[in-house]
């Protein structure tokens, strides 16, 4: 990569962004304040245009209020470098004055682009992958929502009925449906076993005979209607209602996910490896742009998912490991989770595995390890183009 001529810094906000250009050395040549608006940042890229052609673009910020603008940025193929808040936060400890601006800040920003070397550039990824990003974002917005939906639910189920809070499974979907018709002791046991059950079977749900024998039993040892029962039990009907809601809308998400993903070029490749289905690899993709050529190496794409673990050495103290702090979360947990199912699916990874084990490590460990050696075999296959096999192919001697 060679050195620009100038280096412009962002610094991202909500309704307005400070732009700061400068030079080799370190002269401000610009200092502005945009709206976050289309014809204010075109107007700037055109001014920094005029500048120099031979520009670098920094930014702090890559998602959000900054979407727009780099947007704009990679549709005038116009280079854009990433640092991390933190990083800018620390670096302005060492600039003169303790004041904090959005000058300022746009400036460091700027400075630090130009003194450094290591500082990757954004790469937005294909449409396909933009895609997939944004709908498996809300699909784990949607399972946090569900998974705070239900602590809900089970506290208020506990004001009035323990037993019965004590007795559901309140993560399947019996039991959620079950409470959208019948809360109370009382009504559980006007109702009996055999109305109950008939009306879950109406709704189709499993095991309709257990689960009613269940909520029974627990309404008949508690006798007792607590205060304020009746407005209680309203609570938990639309709190299992709210349930259900946002299980339809996962299975909608996880619905087009698959579709959109079956799209991706390297969908059949990554679908190949034993245990990634069509979810994580939509998150692999998601994670990583779709495009492996913006890691370089299957190494630096384990440091990016965190499964390249840094030395952190000190005076006396040598070999010691330990996983880095910026590294992309989804990914690591993708590549987790691949390595867990496939454990029940591959003899390969079950016996590297195993073998980890046999040395000493522990579970968490020994899994980690087949995660990275899993995502070396990725990127194999991607760079390939091939699907995986269990054994490498035998050529058969002439």
């Amino acid at each position: 990569m060679t050195v620009p001529e100038i280096w412009a810094g962002v610094d991202i906000g909500k309704t307005h962004h400070h732009c700061v250009v400068i030079n080799a050395e370190g002269k401000r040549l610009l200092s502005r304040r945009v709206e976050n608006d289309e014809t204010e940042l075109l107007a700037l890229i055109s001014d920094v245009l005029e500048i120099s052609r031979d520009v670098l673009w920094a930014v702090d910020l890559n998602h959000g209020g900054a979407a727009l603008l780099i947007g704009l940025l990679i549709s005038h193929d116009q280079p854009v470098a990433y640092l991390t808040g933190l990083a800018v936060h620390r670096a302005s400890a060492t600039y003169r004055g303790e004041g904090k601006t959005d000058a300022k800040d746009a400036f460091v920003i700027a400075d630090q682009a130009r003194v450094r070397r290591d500082l990757g550039l954004l790469r937005p990824g294909d449409e396909i992958a933009v895609d997939l990003r944004t709908l498996t974002t809300r699909r784990l917005d949607v399972v946090f929502d569900r998974t705070r939906q239900i602590n809900r639910l089970r506290a208020q189920l506990l004001e009035i009925f323990p037993a019965l809070e004590r007795s559901l499974d309140l993560t399947r979907k019996g039991p959620i449906l079950l409470l959208t018709g019948y809360q109370t002791p009382a009504a559980i046991r006007r109702a009996g076993v055999k109305r109950i059950e008939t009306w879950m079977k109406n709704r189709k749900v499993r095991g309709a005979a257990t689960l009613a024998k269940t909520a029974v039993d627990a309404a008949q040892a508690q006798h007792t209607a607590l205060p304020g029962e009746k407005l209680a039990a309203a609570m938990v009907a639309r709190l299992a209602k709210g349930v259900m809601a946002l299980d339809e809308e996962i299975a909608e998400l996880d619905a087009l996910i698959e579709a959109k993903f079956r799209e991706h070029p390297h969908a059949e490749v990554i679908r190949s490896l034993p245990g990634m289905g069509a979810r994580l690899g939509a998150e692999f993709l998601a994670a990583t742009g779709g495009d492996m050529d913006a890691f370089g190496s299957a190494d630096r794409l384990a440091g990016f998912a965190g499964l390249a673990p840094r030395p952190r050495d000190s005076g006396r103290v040598s070999g010691n490991l330990r996983r880095p702090k910026r590294y992309h979360r989804g990914l690591l947990r993708t590549m987790y989770l691949s390595a867990m199912v496939s454990l029940q699916c591959c003899p390969a990874s079950k016996a590297y595995y195993d073998r980890k084990k046999s040395e000493g490590k522990g579970h968490k460990q020994a899994l980690l390890a087949l995660a990275r050696r899993r995502l070396n075999v990725l990127w194999a296959m991607i760079r390939d183009g091939e699907c995986f096999h269990a054994s490498p192919p035998v050529t058969l001697a002439a």
